[in-house]
């Protein structure tokens, strides 16, 4: 829907060297389920009429071919408690049996603070003991959350030395914003943006140094979400931190991304229409109907090229759903989310809902006492409440345009320095060997897939379009949801991707995506090919049999030279 659903440039600041009674009720979705995802992100499961397709997660470990082998530990996991590293406390040291599944490790907990201003950022360092592969992988948070232990897992059972942070506060919320005289803590703001992870970075390295007797042939950063923001902020502000970065649905202009995410909620209080679920889901089922074979030539429910989805969302006037039929102000509501947020002039300030993504997450209504009204995700009311007003009371229905653009301005002036990993100019990482693998779900609807299409177009107009191959690559999958889920095949073999291309030097040329069944059989495969190309079915032979799939030329985001 290229008409009615815009493509439009991003704003981008210029990046320094420093650095009544509102429900915070949890909406529908994120009541359904928060989980947290393999890549340390957290993985909201959407409950709407979309199918999914095998949503598990893939595994962010993936055991690696081949050398460098890592050899036993040469110090016994209590020494760590004595290691001396500057403004850091080794909090425990212990070693773990492990079971059928999991190796015997050595798991380490540390603190590091920066003095004088008071913040703790939680490090969690777990070391295999006899199976160490010689490498070290880092795990990404997601949401508000910089990581967990949690996360650390998988990679620890294929072999890693592997780590995580909280990035310097406890748990999923955005309350560590604010201290308690309601003024910004900036360095525990700073901490969750950059700092923490290169802190965690630089102590995991030095305990796996002091544990193995050297440090690791290779280092990789995996995470979602925010997570693949964090991989993203490594790779720009520390270059020489990891070797391969795997980041997906990465919140690269996190504050264009937070603000504009309550935008539908905007537009449906000024226009005093909360839009009923069930129109927004017959809305989403006309759009993935009608641009069904548009890319991939195969009638699955899944738009292989939602950029080349064009579609009227005014012929849905007059059609009748369970809750009633839809209007042509019902119409204008969904046109202004698919287009995204606009000033009061119609200027674009972020992208909107890509084609086939749900409106469910963002967008959702509840009834009330027999009146429908809004219910915004809960993290959007926490950034502006915490982050822009500074006030928790903060009642979201005061919200209207004009104030709506007022924040958005405010997010980027504020926050771009601290939160936004937009800085194009990848030498540094380039120049060291660095490569960086990208990859989105077309049908996220918290993190808009053109957001990461935009940045890696800028990333190419600065250092030249075949070059950039040669260290940043980009794949998105259609239908897939924020970080998994949704209707299309699953992308699956990222990380093992990243490994061969730093280590072997053989880049992906595609990823693979399957759908599994409920008995783990799989049951369908497709290429994911790089932006802009899409995978087409040649109609000959299985459409569930990948190898049916041709790479050929998608539609490119149109994004005006900054």
């Amino acid at each position: 829907m290229r008409l009615l659903w815009a493509d439009a440039p991003a704003c981008r600041a210029t990046r320094t060297t420093d650095g009544s009674e509102t429900r915070m009720r949890l909406p529908a979705f994120l009541r359904t389920l928060l989980t947290a995802t393999a890549a340390g992100a957290l993985l909201v499961t959407v409950a709407v009429s979309l199918p999914t397709a095998g949503a598990t997660p893939p595994s962010p470990a993936g055991p690696p071919t081949g050398p460098p082998a890592g050899g036993p530990p040469v110090a016994s996991c209590e020494s760590l408690l004595a290691l001396d590293l500057p403004d850091t406390t080794v909090d425990s040291a212990v070693e773990d049996p492990g079971d059928a599944t999991t190796p015997p490790s050595c798991r380490v907990q540390l603190t590091v603070t920066h003095p004088p201003a008071g913040d703790a950022v939680t490090v969690w360092v777990h070391l295999p003991r006899d199976s160490w592969n010689g490498r070290f992988q880092a795990m990404g948070g997601g949401g508000f959350s910089g990581g967990s232990p949690d996360s650390l897992l998988e990679p620890l059972q294929a072999g890693y030395a592997t780590a995580a942070t909280d990035a310097g506060h406890v748990g999923p919320t955005a309350d560590f914003a604010l201290d308690p005289d309601g003024t910004l803590n900036w360095q525990r703001i700073r901490d969750f943006g950059h700092v923490g992870v290169h802190d965690m970075t630089v102590t995991a390295k030095a305990v796996i140094e002091a544990y193995y007797g050297r440090g690791p042939a290779y280092s990789y950063w995996n995470g979602c979400s925010t997570g693949g923001r964090q991989g993203l902020m490594e790779a720009q502000r520390y270059p020489d931190d990891y070797d391969g970065v795997l980041a997906g649905a990465p919140v690269i202009n996190f504050p264009q991304m937070q603000t504009g995410q309550i935008w539908g909620q905007v537009v449906m209080l000024d226009r005093q229409n909360p839009v009923p679920p069930c129109k927004f889901e017959a809305a989403l089922a006309a759009v993935v109907s009608a641009c069904d074979l548009v890319g991939d030539g195969v009638a699955d429910g899944v738009i292989g090229d939602p950029l080349g989805c064009d579609f009227d969302l005014t012929t849905l006037i007059g059609q009748q759903t369970p809750c009633g039929e839809i209007t042509a102000a019902d119409v204008e509501v969904m046109q202004r989310i698919g287009e995204g947020p606009r000033t009061a002039e119609g200027e674009f300030l972020w992208y909107g809902l890509p084609p086939g993504a749900p409106f469910a997450g963002l967008n959702d209504t509840v009834e009330v006492d027999g009146r429908w009204e809004g219910s915004p995700f809960v993290f959007d009311l926490w950034w502006i409440s915490l982050f822009l007003e500074q006030d928790p009371s903060w009642d979201w229905r005061t919200l209207t345009p004009e104030a709506f653009e007022a924040y958005f301005a405010q997010a980027v002036e504020m926050y771009s320095d601290v939160l936004g990993a937009d800085d194009p100019d990848l030498s540094a990482f380039r120049d060291q060997g660095g490569k960086a693998l990208l990859w989105h779900g077309a049908a996220d609807f918290g993190v808009p897939v053109q957001g990461t299409i935009d940045y890696y177009e800028r990333v190419r107009d600065l250092m030249g379009r075949g070059q950039t191959q040669d260290f940043l690559r980009l794949f998105v999958a259609p239908g897939v949801g924020h970080c998994g889920g949704g209707a299309g095949l699953q992308p699956t073999g990222q990380f093992e991707a990243l490994v061969e291309w730093v280590e072997h030097g053989r880049a992906p040329q595609t990823l693979q995506s399957q759908r599994v069944d409920d008995a783990g059989t799989v049951t369908a495969t497709r290429p994911i090919c790089q932006y802009p190309e899409v995978a087409r079915w040649t109609g000959r032979g299985d459409p569930d049999d990948g190898s049916t799939y041709r790479c050929r030329k998608g539609t490119r985001l149109e994004v005006p030279a900054r």
